[in-house]
C-alpha cells in the first residue's frame, strides 16, 4: 500500500491524520464484525454517502451465518489449519474499507465469544477441536456465567499468568495471521479486547506483540484497549490512560453509558487527565443509546453522539442495533449533519466554550468554538 499509515496529527494531537490531513472520524454500522457481513461493499457505500469515515471490526464469529477463524472437519476444528474463508472475508473487507478510505478499528478478542453458548460453538473449546484435550489445555468445556466474570482461563494464557505454553501458540499463530494482512493496509487501528476486566499482563502482552510486529515490517501502528467499567475514573482505565508509551491512544466508549451532564464531565475529565500525561486521541468506537434497548433512548444516542464531537473526541461511532443507533436514518443524519457543521467550523483548532453560555442550566446546551474567529 502506498499510503502513509494513519497517525496522531501533530498539528492537532487530540485528532488523527490520514494522507496528509487531520480526520474527525465519524461512523455507524450495523454490525460490529462487519467483515462477516454479506452486503459489505453496500453497507460502506451508504455510511460513505453520509460522510463516514470510521468502523469497528470485532474478530467475533458468534452470529448465525459467521465463520470461525480455523478450519472445521467432521471431528472438530483443527487449530493448527487456518480457515480460508473466515481471512477471505477479513482481506475483503480491509481492502473494500481501504479503497473508501475508512477507518477500521480492529478488536482481537471479544470476550462474549468465550463464555455461555457461543464458548459452545468456539473452535478453542476443547470440546470443539481435535488439537488438545481439557486436560491438556486447562480450558472447561462450560462456562455460564457472563463473560465480565472472566473465568476461562483462555485470557490467562500469557507467560506472566499462566504462561499456557498449549493454547497460546495457537493464540499467536491467529493473530499473526491477522497481523499479516492488516499491516498491509494503511488506515487500520488496533484495540486488544471488548469491554475486558482481565488481568493487565494480558492487554499488555497482545498490545506488545502486535508493536513488535509492526516493527519487524518498519509499520506505525497504534493501539489501545477498552476497559470494562462504565464509570472512567474506574482505576482500570488509568492503565490505558498513564501509559502512552503502549497506549498510544485511548478508547473511551464505555463512558456512552452515561448520560446528560455526567456524560460530558466524566469525558472532559479524562481528556483533561490524558492532556496531562500526554495528549492522544480519545476513540469513541460505540456510543450507546437506542429505544430497541436498555442503554438509553434515541434521543440519549443522538445527545452522546453530540457531546463527544463538541467534547473534542477523536472518534464517534454509532453502536450496532439494538444497542445503539447503527447507520439507521437517525444515525445517518447525525453524520451528515457533523460534516456540514465542521464545513463552517474548525473542528481542530476549537474548544469547549460553555463558560459562555449564560445562566445554563445542567445539560441545557454546550458551546464549542475558537475565541475571536467566526
Amino acid at each position: 500500500m502506498s499510503s502513509k499509515p494513519i497517525t496522531i496529527s501533530e498539528k492537532y494531537p487530540s485528532y488523527w491524520e490520514y494522507k496528509g490531513q487531520p480526520q474527525l472520524l465519524l461512523g455507524g454500522s450495523v454490525e460490529d464484525n462487519l467483515f462477516q457481513i454479506a452486503e459489505l461493499e453496500e453497507h460502506l457505500d451508504q455510511l460513505q454517502s453520509v460522510g463516514g469515515n470510521y468502523v469497528r471490526c470485532t474478530m467475533s464469529s458468534r452470529d448465525p451465518g459467521d465463520v470461525w477463524p480455523f478450519a472445521e472437519r467432521p471431528d472438530g476444528f483443527d487449530l493448527n489449519t487456518p480457515s480460508d474463508e473466515y481471512w477471505a472475508r477479513f482481506s475483503r473487507f480491509l481492502e473494500q474499507t481501504w479503497q473508501r478510505d475508512i477507518i477500521v478499528q480492529i478488536e482481537l478478542w471479544d470476550r462474549f465469544d468465550f463464555s455461555r453458548e457461543p464458548w459452545q460453538q468456539n473452535p478453542y473449546n476443547p470440546h470443539r477441536n481435535t488439537s488438545y484435550t481439557e486436560d491438556e489445555s486447562g480450558l472447561a468445556i462450560r462456562f455460564d456465567s457472563h463473560p465480565a466474570a472472566n473465568e476461562n482461563r483462555f485470557f490467562y494464557t500469557v507467560p506472566a499468568l499462566d504462561n499456557n505454553q498449549v493454547v497460546l501458540p495457537y493464540q499467536q499463530a491467529q493473530v499473526d495471521r491477522l497481523l499479516s494482512i492488516s499491516l498491509e493496509y494503511p488506515h487500520v487501528l488496533y484495540c486488544i479486547d471488548n469491554e475486558t476486566e482481565g488481568a493487565e499482563a494480558w492487554s499488555s502482552y497482545w498490545a506488545d506483540w502486535i508493536r513488535a510486529a509492526a516493527a519487524q515490517r518498519r509499520v506505525e501502528v497504534h493501539t489501545t484497549e477498552m476497559w470494562d467499567p462504565k464509570d472512567l475514573r474506574d482505576p482500570m482505565h488509568r492503565r490505558t490512560f498513564d501509559h502512552p508509551e503502549r497506549y498510544t491512544f485511548c478508547d473511551v466508549s464505555q463512558n456512552n453509558h452515561q448520560v446528560g451532564q455526567t456524560h460530558w464531565e466524566n469525558g472532559q475529565t479524562v481528556r483533561q487527565h490524558v492532556d496531562s500525561v500526554k495528549k492522544r486521541p480519545l476513540n469513541n468506537v460505540k456510543v450507546y443509546g437506542a429505544d430497541s434497548y436498555h442503554y438509553g433512548s434515541d434521543q440519549d444516542g443522538m445527545e452522546r453522539f453530540w457531546r463527544n464531537l463538541f467534547g473534542k473526541m477523536a472518534s464517534v461511532r454509532f453502536h450496532r442495533p439494538p444497542a445503539g443507533l447503527g447507520l439507521s436514518p437517525k444515525a445517518q443524519a447525525c453524520i451528515r449533519s457533523a460534516r456540514l457543521l465542521f464545513e463552517r467550523l474548525d473542528v481542530f483548532e476549537g474548544e469547549p466554550q460553555n463558560n459562555l453560555i449564560q445562566k445554563r442550566e445542567a445539560n441545557q446546551g454546550y458551546c464549542f468554538g475558537t475565541l475571536g474567529r467566526r
